[in-house]
């Protein structure tokens, strides 16, 4: 089996679909790993790590591609800055993985499986404990949570921790995280190492503990039942009522804080809009918000995904990179993930098998045998 692993070329990405470690552990008689040379340069994995690994290095894309019955990436195909088209260099009945977004992209379903090619979208991993060791929307998740802290202390015109100096007692600052997700629960760690007073909201009545254990204050609504969480674990869409009630009772806690983190996503549709410019009006100039939900609009209405902006003289930080920010570990995670993930689809004689009757298989294929399978 040959298995290639292309360079990321996915603007602001450094990560890389597979480490030297992970290939060196999985190389065998077997398998082969071809990678893109320089492919691991962004997250510190030199061309001779690979082939100390056991991996071959290929010097174009093409070279690299040419019959790969495997190919594994951190973004789905795109089109390279020479020209050249990924998907096009895909071959025919091979398996491409990747974090496909297949909700933004149906032409390039479409087009996979008019190849014949089958595709796996990374990020519709189910949330079961059979999968659990599969799941990178957690392992990126943590990375974007602490790094929202870490940017939202470097944008934050205050100290984090209370400090005793010669000038005094600095009190620390207050830092407010909206949502318990994977994302929320790390950005409330980190903010509390850093030693911010902390306060955590959740429509999830079940995070509570989960965020006191922390050494957060958990802000509770009344409006909130058990009922608020899918099968798949993410907190589920309110009415339009029910989250101007949410808004309400947010509006005073982000009024008071430093910092404020809104990591509130719904699966597959537009992020829930819980900060109005009103809200931002009442926050106190040189305040800031970090926008982990602006790839899909944000959950400020001020937002501008991908740009930092300054609206009533608070900096509302827009940035889509922080997922992929710390690409070093981001990839040893990744790597860790897809490496489970080809032992679960192979058989015990190292060949392919493509179960839709495999609970975890049938969840992520979202291209097999000529069709598209994905279903918004």
């Amino acid at each position: 089996m040959r298995i290639a692993v292309p360079k990321e070329h996915t603007p602001l990405d450094r990560r890389v679909a597979m480490s030297p470690q992970a290939i060196k552990r999985l190389d065998s008689d077997e398998i082969q790993f071809v990678v893109e040379s320089g492919a691991g340069l962004g997250a510190s994995f030199t061309d001779d790590e690979y082939r100390d690994a056991g991996a071959q290095i290929a010097g174009d894309p093409q070279s690299l591609f040419e019959g790969a019955d495997v190919v594994m990436k951190v973004n789905g195909p795109v089109l390279r800055e020479d020209g050249t088209d990924e998907l096009e260099l895909i071959p025919a009945g091979a398996l491409f993985i990747a974090q496909m977004r297949p909700h933004e992209n149906a032409e390039v379903l479409k087009r996979l499986a008019d190849r014949g090619v089958t595709s796996f979208s990374m990020e519709l991993m189910p949330r079961t404990t059979l999968a659990q060791r599969m799941d990178c929307l957690s392992a990126f998740s943590t990375v974007a949570g602490y790094m929202a802290v870490i940017r939202g202390a470097q944008a934050a015109s205050k100290f984090f921790p209370m400090l005793t100096t010669a000038a005094g007692t600095i009190p620390p600052a207050n830092v407010f995280v909206i949502g318990a997700g994977v994302a929320g629960l790390q950005a409330i760690a980190t903010a509390r190492r850093l030693g911010a007073v902390v306060e955590g909201f959740d429509i999830r009545p079940e995070t509570k503990e989960q965020v006191q254990s922390l050494g957060a204050t958990f802000v509770e609504w009344e409006h909130a039942t058990e009922d608020m969480q899918t099968e798949g674990g993410y907190a589920k869409e309110v009415s339009a009522d029910e989250e101007q009630r949410e808004r309400d009772l947010l509006a005073a806690h982000i009024a008071k804080s430093d910092v404020v983190i809104t990591t509130a996503l719904v699966p597959g549709r537009p992020a829930p809009k819980l900060i109005s410019e009103d809200m931002v009006k009442g926050m106190r100039p040189g305040s800031v918000i970090v926008d982990l939900a602006a790839e899909t609009g944000g959950n400020c209405e001020l937002t501008v995904k991908g740009e930092n902006v300054e609206r009533h003289g608070v900096l509302i930080l827009g940035q889509t990179d922080l997922a992929a920010s710390l690409p070093v570990h981001g990839s040893l995670m990744y790597s860790r993930i897809l490496s489970v993930l080809l032992q679960h689809v192979l058989d015990s004689d190292g060949k392919l098998v493509i179960d839709l009757d495999d609970e975890i298989t049938t969840a992520i294929a979202v291209t097999h045998d000529g069709n598209v399978r994905y279903q918004q």
